[in-house]
């Protein structure tokens, strides 16, 4: 299961980064069409990330801030997007996604179940 959600974050990302260059242009039906299926991705990426939380066999605070770590980048792709395409300033979303995926990316790679890649 880590492998399925370390590939739903990382295609994540990469519908992310479409979208966000989509936005740029003038196709916003493809942008929505890409915007979409980023949002499946983010259910995806619960479901995957609960079921992991569920397998351990006892759940530290670190874990739950991972947990709000991860549900705070969510939250911060989704308001780029959102207000990037409303025109609308997103400089302060941008500083805020990138400490959250540091932290993010650090628990998962700190703590133990994110050496059980194999």
């Amino acid at each position: 299961m880590t492998h399925a959600h370390i590939t739903a974050w990382v295609i994540a990302l990469i519908l992310f980064f479409v979208a966000v260059s989509m936005q740029k242009g003038a196709k916003s039906k493809s942008q929505k069409i890409v915007h979409m299926t980023l949002r499946l991705f983010y259910i995806l990426i619960i479901v995957t990330g609960a079921i992991l939380l569920i397998g351990l066999s006892s759940i530290s605070l670190m874990y739950v801030l991972k947990v709000l770590a991860g549900i705070w980048v969510i939250g911060m792709l989704e308001m780029i997007l959102v207000r990037g395409s409303k025109g609308k300033s997103t400089g302060m979303f941008w500083g805020q996604l990138i400490v959250a995926l540091v932290v993010t990316i650090y628990l998962g790679l700190k703590l133990p179940i994110g050496f059980m890649l194999f």
